[in-house]
């Protein structure tokens, strides 16, 4: 053996071990399609031994519906052209039909004449099955995404749009071409817009969040220039060499929309539920203020009667009648007051009030009448509470339906008993309670009672109670009923305090 044959044969066996121990199949094959090798990759890929191969047309292994590939590939083959990458199908010895990649290149003799081909081919259904469910579960996503109220924006950490959903077209009026690849402060309304970049800086430098991951109502800006509210949350997510931000944003409009409209509603049903509930009271409201004005009108004939009397030494008598019938007529002017004020209609608003001045004014309407139903009546005021912040005719509201459903109560109870207290709750809160010695509530309807049309009384619509629950979540609390363990209710909730 030469010292030349020698790296001829060492490059042979290298050859033909790398051909051997290669994963992808390695055939060769005559321009008729015979086939002339085939390597251990192509046994495992396609099912058939080399003996069952070598000396066979390669056609043995055409998909269906694939007869005219084969001698089409031959055919550039003989051209010299080479074929790279050529995705198809092929069938395997069990009749299972897979998918390859495959290249083919023409092979030549010492003359350059091509006398075969060389093929390398790769099974990647499993590829294109992962492939294929990748896309499936992208267009499941983009059906949510399209379908979900609310509109997604995802950006880089540069803050420009990488991804514009369908919802967020509808929402902001630009369609995706016009928003990717742009910045995501032209979403926004001044001054947000401007300072946009410096927030997504920020948070790069310091990991400060104040937004991601936290949600926030912010303002967005429309292609036609208007405004509207929305709500955003923002996740993030951290690649190796970027990070991505993912918003999600929900148009407020129709919700502040409606709650506006609720708001209106129940101001609309607590102004009607305060009508009702004065109504009730016509009967005792009448001989309250009629008191006074028959008291003022005695004493006006009684200053007459001395005036006529032609008495000198009268005159400080008189001046004593006069202040007596001034009297009276302030009282009746007070009753008036505090009915007008209770029944007023106006707009919600919470302030800082005097808690023990609010209960004493929704008494003197509440107890109009108790003394003559043998009720007794005990205020009892824990010192120094802290001002409450509430609006000042609901809760009054709610303690004059409390009272007067109280004194109902016990109409037909021996020992008529009406305690209102007030006391601290805690650091934040000031508690109100409100406790009558009746019969209590019939365990049927308790843990219904603060339902709508849910009554105790033979000629009660059922709402005010329901109304007085609302007003008190509204103000951040909960009325509550519970028996009184000596016979009779308590009714209890508590307001927020100014700290």
């Amino acid at each position: 053996m030469t010292e030349q044959s020698r790296p001829n044969e060492q490059n042979s066996g290298l050859l033909a071990a790398i051909v051997a121990s290669c994963e992808d199949a390695i055939v060769g094959k005559t321009l008729d399609g015979v086939v002339t090798s085939w390597n251990h990759a192509a046994e495992r890929i396609f099912g058939y031994t080399a003996a069952e191969m070598i000396g066979q047309p390669i056609s043995k292994l055409t998909a269906p519906g694939r007869a005219d590939e084969m001698p089409r590939i031959l055919d550039r083959i003989r051209h010299g052209e080479r074929i790279d990458h050529y995705e198809t199908e092929r069938r395997r010895k069990d009749g299972q039909t897979i998918d390859v990649s495959l290249t083919v290149s023409p092979v030549c003799d010492e003359e350059g004449r091509v006398v075969g081909a060389a093929k390398i081919a790769r099974d990647i259904s499993d590829a294109k099955r992962d492939h294929v469910v990748l896309i499936e579960r992208e267009a499941h996503l983009r059906s949510i995404l399209d379908t979900v109220p609310d509109g997604m924006v995802v950006i880089d950490e540069r803050g420009i749009v990488q991804s514009f959903s369908t919802t967020a077209e509808r929402m902001f009026g630009y369609s995706a071409d016009e928003v990717c690849g742009r910045n995501v402060s032209m979403l926004m309304p001044s001054p947000y817009r401007e300072s946009h970049d410096d927030y997504i800086a920020r948070y790069l430098r310091t990991g400060e969040a104040h937004i991601i991951g936290i949600g926030r109502i912010v303002a967005g800006e429309r292609k036609d220039g208007t405004t509207f509210p929305l709500e955003l949350a923002v996740g993030e997510v951290r690649g190796k060499r970027h990070r991505l931000f993912t918003g999600f944003v929900r148009d407020l409009t129709e919700r502040q929309r409606t709650e506006r409209r609720l708001q209106e509603l129940q101001s609309e049903l607590s102004h009607v539920s305060r009508l009702s509930e004065m109504g009730q009271m016509a009967s005792a409201l009448a001989h309250e203020v009629n008191q006074p004005l028959t008291a003022a009108t005695n004493y006006v004939e009684a200053a007459r009667m001395l005036i006529a009397s032609g008495d000198n030494s009268a005159a400080e008598r008189v001046t004593a009648v006069i202040d007596n019938v001034a009297a009276q007529i302030s009282r009746a002017t007070q009753i008036i007051f505090r009915l007008r004020e209770f029944v007023r209609k106006g707009e919600v608003a919470q302030r800082a009030e005097d808690i023990t001045k609010v209960i004493a004014e929704a008494s003197a309407l509440a107890l109009i009448g108790a003394k003559e139903r043998g009720v007794k009546v005990q205020l009892r005021f824990a010192p120094q509470l802290p001002p409450v912040v509430i609006d000042k005719i609901q809760i009054q509201q709610v303690l004059v339906n409390l009272m007067r459903n109280a004194i109902e109560a016990m109409e037909a109870s021996e020992h008529r008993e009406l305690t209102i207290a007030s006391n601290k709750d805690g650091d934040e809160r000031v508690a109100i309670s409100v406790v009558d010695t009746g019969p209590g509530i019939d365990p049927e309807i308790a843990d219904r009672l603060f339902q709508p049309f849910i009554t105790t009384k033979p000629q009660g619509m059922g709402v005010g109670l329901s109304i007085c629950r609302s007003i008190v979540e509204g103000h951040g609390g909960r009325l509550t009923m519970a028996a009184r363990p000596e016979g009779g209710t308590i009714f209890h909730f508590s307001l927020p305090a100014v700290i």
